[in-house]
């Protein structure tokens, strides 16, 4: 079952419409985004637990969530 208002607020808090949408339409489970929350947070302990890099709706939820670095 994908994600909905509750789920996204309870893991992280209070967000924008904007992200709260992008959000929704991946069509992401609870589990999938905690998944990628981690990701996010610590991706170099995950790594070295020998887990796979995060590929499909894991992946998407992590480019949303990653801020745009801008290189100059």
């Amino acid at each position: 079952m994908g994600l909905k208002h509750s789920d996204i607020t309870a893991i992280l808090g209070p967000v924008d419409e904007t992200l709260m949408a992008e959000l929704l339409a991946t069509g992401a489970t609870t589990s999938e985004l905690a998944e990628a929350i981690a990701w996010v947070n610590n991706d170099e302990a995950l790594i070295g637990e020998g887990r796979h890099l995060p590929a499909g709706r894991v992946a998407a939820l992590i480019d949303i969530l990653t801020p745009d670095v801008d290189e100059e």
